[in-house]
């Protein structure tokens, strides 16, 4: 399975890149293939190397503006010319998504492929990947939005919050298998 991560690119402190080192690793271990941002920065590099070395393939998708910051040992590496087209490349090689921890630019990521699933664009399941009670405030926004008629799916149909990488990677088997 091709799995998109959206995270940061930021250097973090070890209660987010543990838990990413350890999702990356089942990544890897499942035979799964990681397609991210392609950065050899922070946490976009702790979970690009812990995919490698337990195995599994990297596919980046650079941007122009950072391509000089792109992992050169991946797999595949594609310079997009804006972050418009890096988002839709990530989407199209990916067969499911995991939203990891990260700022404006994850939030971008995350809620366009929301929004796109909404729309029925896609129908790839989708992972927020909980770490450390980050997307605590998220969860209770989304439950919100659902419980006053804001969003036209349950909110269950739309994304998956996992509190650890063992059951993201769970459910996005399951989901891989029903489909």
């Amino acid at each position: 399975m091709n799995i998109c991560v959206f995270l940061s690119a930021a250097d973090l402190a070890d209660r987010y890149t543990r838990p990413a080192r350890e999702f990356a690793q089942l990544i890897g271990k499942g035979g799964h293939t990681l397609v991210w941002g392609g950065s050899e920065s922070g946490l976009m590099k702790v979970v690009a190397d812990g995919v490698q070395e337990a195995g599994g393939r990297l596919v980046g998708v650079s941007v122009d503006f950072l391509a000089d910051k792109a992992r050169t040992n991946a797999d595949e590496m594609v310079i997009a010319r804006d972050l418009a087209e890096r988002k839709a490349l990530l989407l199209e090689k990916a067969d499911a998504v995991v939203i990891m921890v990260g700022g404006t630019g994850t939030l971008d990521e995350a809620t366009e492929i929301l929004e796109l699933k909404k729309h029925g664009k896609h129908d790839k399941p989708i992972v927020l990947l909980n770490t450390a009670g980050f997307y605590d405030g998220l969860h209770q926004q989304f439950q919100r939005m659902e419980d006053e008629g804001f969003l036209p799916i349950p909110l269950t149909d739309l994304v998956f919050f996992a509190k650890d990488g063992a059951s993201a990677l769970a459910h996005l088997e399951e989901a891989a298998e029903q489909r």
